[in-house]
């Protein structure tokens, strides 16, 4: 038997599918997080730091009912990144997040079209009226992929303890097209 996150919602886009984390995901998610390319997200980790990162993304999806979600091509199951809602405990706002693992999927418009997906679901099925990313300082990426988002600068905004990240906020439900 393979455990799974059992009645965990799976979303579709015109490109991707994006799914509860599954035990497959951890090779690719290990590769990055104990790569430079985790830098914005506290890493490179180490082995059992990305474990329990891991473990974390999982986790969240069982204390509260929603969590990250996996993404892929259609057609393909090689996770590409994760994006979703996350509210872990001690965070200020609710957050939309995102990562990207596969340094070949960057710049293609992947997590924009999960990230769209994610908010969606956020605002439509979870009831959220609004959400914040918080992105570190040099994350120009993420900075852009917020601002496509819709998302504002807030300076004013309370951030995770410990943390002087940036918090962009997206606009309302409401506000969305």
């Amino acid at each position: 038997m393979t455990p799974h996150l059992a009645g965990t919602p799976a979303l579709t886009t015109a490109n991707l599918s994006l799914r509860a984390p599954v035990a497959e995901d951890w090779p690719f998610w290990d590769a990055f997080a104990r790569s430079a390319r985790a830098r914005s997200i506290g890493g490179p980790h180490s082995a059992p730091t990305s474990w329990r990162a891991f473990g974390h993304v999982i986790g969240h999806w069982v204390l509260r009912g929603f969590g990250m979600f996996v993404f892929c091509r259609h057609g393909d199951r090689t996770p590409l990144g994760m994006a979703g809602p996350w509210f872990p405990e001690g965070w200020p706002e609710k957050e939309l997040g995102w990562s990207v693992w596969s340094a070949d999927a960057e710049g293609t418009g992947i997590a924009f079209e999960a990230a769209t997906a994610a908010r969606r679901h956020a605002y439509e099925t979870l009831g959220w009226s609004g959400a914040v990313s918080y992105i570190d300082h040099g994350n120009d990426r993420s900075v852009a992929l917020a601002k496509r988002l819709g998302a504002k600068l807030d300076v004013d905004a309370a951030r995770p303890e410990g943390s002087d990240c940036q918090v962009f906020r997206h606009p309302e439900p409401e506000a969305l097209p």
